[in-house]
């Protein structure tokens, strides 16, 4: 099964990069807009353990946006449905720092995996200690779920997109004042982004994600991860909600739950068969990744794992 897998990927990679030079990279945070944009890669986890990849699968890359998912399951593991007293579960139809709605909505986001959304579940997860505190808790999940320690939070990432915060800083501001953050707005921002900086590359990342994939348990080590009520509350969210104004789009063409970053990677769940990271710098106009978007299509059609087949 595993060979048939890895032929449906280089298929899928080689189709794919024959566009990697569409798409523009995340210029507006500087240590992104160095990424070479022509990198591509891709890989499959699958539940025996076995990975199928193909290109740059194994280049450490900024996850960025797709750390929503996790920090999302953490929370719900720490916090409970109480969770949901931060966000809603909605669509925004907005771009993902969208403050408008925020106003009509008395500050509380649309979702968990735009950029309010994910600033207050980070928030939340704080829960009175101190953002390095939970910054530590965000890594080590991550390094537990990916089976490898060498998951890292890359600094320079992390200052460069503190830098060019402004509008981040707006929305956080924003909550804060809807009395929807419970802790001073820097210290929110600094937990928040630092989590967007983890630096992982797409099998770490495929395998982190597996236990969405089937019902909140890691399928290789056997550990309960999240609850399954849990699981299918993310997946719902990440197929609603994952690539903001451009969710539509990518549920019709991938038919998966998926969460695209603005470092060019998107992580996408089939739910029974396995998880599935590409990785690739150039975007397109709604902040996902161009190639990445084709890359999957080409490859859920092909092998048939669309949720509606």
């Amino acid at each position: 099964m595993s060979d048939e897998i890895q032929q449906h990927v280089d298929k899928a990679y080689a189709y794919a990069k024959t566009f990697c030079d569409e798409g523009h990279v995340a210029d507006y945070i500087p240590a992104l807009a160095e990424v070479d944009p022509l990198k591509f890669g891709m890989a499959v986890a699958l539940p025996n353990g076995d990975y199928c990849c193909a290109g740059d699968g194994d280049e450490a890359f900024s996850i960025q946006s797709v750390s929503k998912v996790f920090t999302l399951a953490l929370a719900l593991k720490c916090l409970d449905d109480t969770i949901w007293d931060a966000v809603g579960r909605e669509p925004s139809g907005s771009s993902f720092n969208s403050i408008v709605q925020l106003e009509t909505e008395c500050g509380k986001p649309r979702n968990p995996l735009i950029n309010a959304g994910a600033i207050a579940t980070t928030d939340r997860l704080i829960n009175g200690g101190s953002a390095e505190d939970v910054v530590a808790q965000i890594l080590t999940f991550m390094q537990q779920r990916a089976a490898d320690p060498t998951v890292y939070i890359d600094d320079r990432v992390a200052t460069s997109e503190a830098g060019s915060g402004a509008r981040n800083r707006s929305l956080a501001h924003f909550m804060s004042a809807f009395g929807n953050l419970k802790h001073p707005v820097e210290t929110s921002l600094s937990a928040y982004f630092c989590q967007c900086a983890l630096a992982m590359s797409c099998r770490q990342l495929a395998r982190a994600g597996l236990f969405l994939a089937f019902g909140g348990k890691d399928p290789v080590s056997g550990e309960r991860v999240i609850s399954a009520e849990h699981c299918r509350q993310i997946n719902a969210v990440m197929l609603a909600c994952g690539h903001y104004d451009n969710s539509g789009e990518f549920a019709f063409r991938v038919g998966m739950p998926g969460k695209s970053g603005v470092g060019g990677g998107i992580l996408t769940i089939a739910p029974g068969r396995g998880a599935i990271a590409v990785w690739s710098p150039g975007l397109n106009q709604a902040g996902t990744s161009f190639v990445g978007s084709i890359a999957l299509e080409h490859f859920t059609r092909a092998i048939g794992w669309s949720i509606f087949e």
